[in-house]
């Protein structure tokens, strides 16, 4: 849905759909992007059980905040685990203290709200995997995809300010 109205219905917009592999899988409504809002992210999830919408991560310029609405989960953040549930409100600053991550622990989905300041472009860590991404630009609505470009390295490939430079 192509919208610029500041206000919208759920019903409004259809579900984006993503998995990957055994662990990552989730159903998402752009509510922020459907509404116009240029600088506040605000998306409505669905996971499905033993699910989690991302990998565990961190944002270097953004902050992001979650209001669960219905199930419980597990919310890694920094090295400890956290059972959460309906009613439970999150947030996570930047750095690489507050990697975070949800994930659906019940046997029924689990729905929430994410909010997020909208800065970029924007860097984000992966622990798990010792990546670094960088995300720039933002889609159309309703697209499929969250960024107009996306590229993740490992780490481990770091190269020297100045190489190739003669």
């Amino acid at each position: 849905m192509e919208s610029r109205n500041a206000i919208v219905h759920e019903n409004e917009i259809d579900w984006i759909e993503l998995a990957h592999g055994a662990r990552i899988g989730f159903k998402r409504k752009l509510l922020g992007q459907a509404t116009g809002a240029e600088k506040l992210g605000c998306s409505l999830f669905e996971v499905a059980p033993g699910k989690r919408a991302w990998p565990f991560h961190y944002h270097f310029a953004n902050e992001e905040a979650l209001y669960i609405l219905e199930g419980s989960g597990i919310l890694r953040i920094g090295s400890e685990e956290i059972a959460v549930r309906a009613g439970h409100f999150m947030t996570f600053r930047s750095g690489a203290e507050n990697a975070h991550q949800l994930i659906n622990t019940a046997s029924v989905p689990l729905r929430y709200l994410c909010f997020s300041t909208m800065i970029g472009p924007e860097v984000c860590g992966y622990p798990d995997s010792g990546k670094l991404g960088i995300i720039a630009g933002r889609a159309p609505a309703g697209s499929g995809r969250v960024s107009a470009m996306r590229k993740c390295f490992k780490e481990a490939s770091e190269v020297d300010y100045y190489e190739g430079e003669g």
